[in-house]
């Protein structure tokens, strides 16, 4: 029998992280315009491979994982009219715990005809994490909100699936404070939720795009409904207010190409401008 894996980081170097981003819009030009930042959670220097309209940031956590114990918040703050897009260099690692929870707060605040796009790359839930990751974005009238979020539970590549522990995660938008989305997952390992029809179905990945829109064109959910997922199942539906994509299946890499698809569609109609992938995405 093999040995159990063991993280790299041991549970008793347990680093609680907070990073804090404001971005500004300053003479037609998107800025980073503050950055406040405890323990290892950090954001490389602004990016501006689509001109001075966009600033790209890829936000670092240098331990490569989060471990047991571990809580880690990230606040993002847009401006009116600026518009930034935030990624992450690699995926977000969830180790397996002796018991402590780990914890990943998010929340981003978007001013009026502001944008946030959120891209990160997959979260690998080992088996045996404790997690949690939640997600909070409140919008204001006019603004705009693109993200993904790609869940793979265990580690398909190495052949050892999600038998023991927890994930749970919540994902609430509101605009103006008025809830447009409100969604919460709570999966214990070899739970029948992971197994069932009307849940997991047996997948290992499961994945959600949302796209914040004032009103949805019914050609632009036709257009989206053409993309043709590699591997796995996938669908696009329109809510008051959301354009939604969904995955299931057991390659984070086809959830991931399925969306940037997605956001090839959406983003010229939603933002305006075509959309460029992060040269990060290449390394």
């Amino acid at each position: 029998m093999s040995e159990p894996f063991k993280s790299p980081l041991s549970e008793p170097a347990r680093w609680p992280a907070r990073l804090r981003l404001s971005y500004e819009r300053r003479a037609g030009r998107s800025v980073l315009a503050a950055k406040e930042h405890e323990g290892p959670l950090v954001v490389q220097k602004p990016l501006y491979p689509e001109g001075e309209a966009i600033c790209h940031s890829i936000i670092l956590h240098p331990p490569a994982g989060i471990v047991g114990g571990d809580q880690l918040t990230l606040q993002v703050l847009v401006g009116d009219q600026a518009h930034a897009l935030l990624t992450t260099p690699g995926a977000t690692k969830w180790y397996r715990s002796a018991g402590a929870a780990a914890t990943q707060t998010m929340h981003f605040s978007i001013g009026n005809e502001g944008c946030l796009e959120w891209l990160p790359q997959e979260s690998i839930v080992f088996d045996g994490a404790q997690a949690h990751n939640e997600t909070q974005i409140n919008l204001a009238a006019k603004a705009l909100f693109l993200g993904w979020d790609i869940i793979c539970l265990g580690r398909t590549g190495s052949a050892q699936s999600f038998q023991t522990g927890r994930w749970g995660s919540k994902l609430s938008i509101h605009r103006e404070g008025k809830a447009l989305w409100i969604e919460r997952a709570a999966i214990e390992a070899g739970d029948l939720l992971m197994r069932s029809k009307a849940g997991l179905s047996g997948c290992s990945v499961y994945a959600t795009f949302v796209a914040t829109v004032q009103t949805v064109q019914a050609s632009l959910i036709q257009e989206c409904r053409t993309v043709v997922v590699e591997k796995g199942v996938a669908s696009v539906s329109q809510l008051p207010g959301l354009l939604v994509g969904r995955y299931l299946g057991d390659s984070s890499q086809a959830a991931k190409n399925y969306f940037i698809a997605l956001w090839q569609k959406v983003r010229p109609v939603v933002v305006g401008c075509e959309a460029q992938r992060p040269r990060i995405w290449n390394t």
